[in-house]
């Protein structure tokens, strides 16, 4: 679908009753979803800075605490492909809407649960509308920009990513200590709610009314056995820290290869058959999949993994107020919006070669931090410097990435690639914060916490190098 404005009529110079221009429709579209990302983006991130408040006000156990923070990644992954293909088969803008609807009543039931087990289940319920909602952003960005306008629209998407991580923390951290109206922690859901109501209402309004294509199957065995994958491996990883990592976490984790290894099997026999499997090979196979896939993983696994661990550095070794650590991340939201917004400027000649130089920027940022902290000082305008410097080289190697995962994707099979890539996306923040974070906490019970730090932040210019190696392949690729 172009972004080309609609012609007017020949003889009277006017369009026809009712006919919007192009360029207006897809800036509507463009509102509506993002600011729908934005605010799934900061649930994935409020909670955290609100956890010890809910812990003492509903008296939750570690494991309980843990599923509450981590429930909504849990459902949200396992969601996001079956989520696409739902989008197909009902409509983009249907798909979206119902999963709009379940956030939004899910947040509301969040902010009025009296136990721990309620919030639990309706954080739950609230990942599984993010898991529902999320990959039509994607797809409909694929299916109405083409060219420089979709370039636009994946990096104004990145910057809302970046954005969200940075704004949960400090609204987190803002509203708890407003605590309005003797709430404590319940605002961080119930925000959610005229939030969610008012993008529900322009969605009707502006959203495409697609119908979807009935033909395209929902693949029941493929959601099955890509659904207890996911949740076998993301499971442990979640809880495998406050766990102590018993047998089962390492059981639950070579279990969800094994189902890894099923659903392969299973999507090859209903590609056979003639049927729509869940994830195509023409998917996986387009040129730049594999290569931006990994790509995504390995870059998000670095990037939240260096945003819990300095989290944690600042809260629990330096005691920075939760709202003073969001506000100090603000830097790096700041300098990933400037690229993300902006790399299309730069000559065309150069984009195939940002991710790796955005990347190999990152490795020496990373770096630097691992420099500043090992002395375990306050170094805050050098900090605030390379935050920003790290939020430049973040934005100017994300955004393009995605587009290039993307660009050779067929059109119908936009919906199931978009979830693969945001599938990939949140299944490295979760590596990310539990390989790095585990390594982060185990070293701070035997060395101090600024070495522990310093450490971490090394194995995450590790990864990031890795990441950078992957783009690459990427500039190598030809062109299709």
């Amino acid at each position: 679908m172009s972004t080309s404005t609609t012609s007017p009529d020949a003889t009277t110079g006017r369009r026809p009753p009712g006919e919007q221009p192009a360029a207006l429709r897809t800036s509507r579209i463009l509102f509506v979803v993002l600011a729908a990302q934005l605010m799934a983006v900061i649930d994935l991130n409020i909670v955290n800075v609100a956890a010890p408040t809910i812990e003492l006000d509903l008296h939750t156990s570690g494991a309980d605490l843990q599923l509450i923070v981590a429930g909504y990644v849990i459902t949200y992954a396992m969601t996001l492909i079956t989520g696409a293909r739902l989008g197909d088969r009902v409509g983009h803008g249907r798909a979206f809407r119902a999963g709009l609807i379940l956030f939004t009543v899910s947040s509301l039931a969040c902010g009025l649960a009296q136990s721990s087990g309620q919030l639990i289940a309706f954080r739950l319920v609230q990942g599984v509308g993010a898991g529902v909602m999320m990959p039509q952003v994607m797809s409909l960005i694929q299916r109405n920009f083409t060219g420089h306008a979709r370039a636009k629209a994946l990096g104004m998407y990145s910057a809302a990513v970046a954005l969200g991580a940075v704004i949960g923390q400090v609204a987190g951290g803002a509203l708890v200590s407003a605590n309005l109206f003797g709430s404590t922690w319940r605002p961080i859901f119930l925000l959610n709610v005229p939030i969610g109501v008012v993008l529900l209402v322009v969605a009707l309004l502006w959203l495409p009314a697609d119908r979807g294509e009935a033909n395209r199957k929902l693949d029941p065995a493929g959601v099955v056995t890509l659904s207890g994958a996911v949740l076998a491996i993301v499971l442990p990883l979640v809880l495998g820290h406050e766990e102590n990592w018993p047998l089962w976490c390492w059981l639950s984790l070579g279990g969800g290869f094994v189902l890894l290894a099923i659903f392969v099997a299973v999507e090859r026999q209903v590609a056979l058959r003639g049927g729509s499997p869940l994830v195509a090979g023409r998917v996986i196979r387009a040129p730049g999949m594999i290569a931006g896939g990994a790509t995504v993983l390995l870059t998000m696994l670095g990037f939240g993994g260096f945003l819990f661990t300095l989290t944690l550095y600042l809260q629990g070794a330096l005691h920075v107020r939760p709202f003073e650590a969001g506000l100090l991340f603000a830097p790096a939201a700041l300098g990933t919006t400037i690229t993300s917004l902006n790399w299309q400027r730069l000559p065309k000649r150069w984009h195939r070669s940002l991710v790796p130089v955005g990347l190999i920027g990152s490795v020496v940022t990373y770096a630097l931090f691992a420099s500043i902290v090992s002395g375990g000082h306050r170094n805050v305008p050098l900090v605030i410097i390379d935050l920003f410097a790290l939020g430049l080289c973040f934005g100017i190697s994300y955004s393009p990435v995605i587009g290039m995962s993307l660009s050779n994707v067929p059109v119908a099979d936009a919906a199931d690639a978009s979830g693969v890539v945001i599938t990939l996306l949140q299944l490295g923040q979760v590596l990310g914060v539990s390989i790095l974070g585990t390594v982060y906490l185990t070293l701070a019970t035997h060395h101090l916490p600024a070495a522990a730090a310093a450490i971490t932040f090394v194995a995450v210019a590790g990864f990031t190098l890795v990441a950078a190696a992957t783009g690459a392949a990427l500039v190598r690729r030809p062109r299709v």
